[in-house]
């Protein structure tokens, strides 16, 4: 599946925690900047914060607790069911903590950000604040977020973009992640743009643009969009 320049690309959402992605991306739509609509958001955590906010902007949501399946197959399975049938054309991780079983998703393309630069600092058991207090302790100079696309393990999908920020000698995990944040904000939705206008290509089979294969983008912090 490729995608045409759109008006407004149908995109699904899955998270674990406090929504503040999706919650990015509706500002963003709100204020006219990105050319997508939020068609379905899911979760595998009832008591997920990001629900409540998709609820108030009249999203349609549902949650897969795993405990409700036979195993992690059946209710992905089930998952990607239910986004095919809400018209979802891509999927976002936006803060979901769940390995996914891909081979029901059809050719619907699964994006995801991962709060450090890839591959380093990746892979199972890095995520949230896990991610950053490992920066902080290889004395890292940089840290920063990717957009890559999701495969079957963790965080080693097909890059697509970066944006790299520093690390500073007063930087705490507070600090840290507050800014890694600020950049994520600033790069997941420049993706999405990149694919709305059709710049950038994704399928399962990989990211491409005009001349072939997608190589990744570094995006520079305060960068505008191009």
């Amino acid at each position: 599946m490729t995608f045409e320049p759109a008006q407004e690309l149908p995109v699904a959402v899955l998270l674990s925690g406090t929504g503040r992605t999706l919650a990015n991306f509706l500002k963003e739509i709100e204020e006219k900047r990105l050319p997508v609509r939020i068609v379905a958001v899911g979760s595998d955590r009832e008591r997920a914060r990001g629900l409540q906010i998709a609820a108030e902007a009249k999203i349609p949501t549902r949650v897969f607790k795993k405990s409700d399946y036979t195993g992690r197959a059946q209710r992905d399975r089930e998952i990607f069911r239910w986004l095919q049938e809400r018209g979802a054309r891509l999927l976002c991780l936006a803060g979901y903590l769940s390995l996914l079983d891909l081979s029901s998703r059809a050719e619907l393309p699964v994006l995801n950000i991962h709060p450090a630069l890839l591959p380093r600092f990746g892979g199972a058991g890095f995520y949230g604040d896990r991610v950053h207090s490992a920066v902080l302790a290889a004395g890292e100079k940089e840290s920063g977020a990717t957009v890559h696309l999701v495969d079957e393990y963790f965080d080693s999908g097909q890059i697509v973009a970066r944006i790299k920020v520093p690390v500073l000698e007063s930087d705490d995990l507070v600090s840290l992640r507050a800014r890694v944040f600020e950049a994520e904000c600033n790069l997941y939705p420049r993706v999405l743009r990149w694919i709305a206008e059709g710049k950038l290509r994704v399928s399962a089979g990989g990211a491409f643009g005009e001349s072939g294969i997608w190589e990744p983008v570094t995006v520079e912090e305060g960068e505008g969009d191009s």
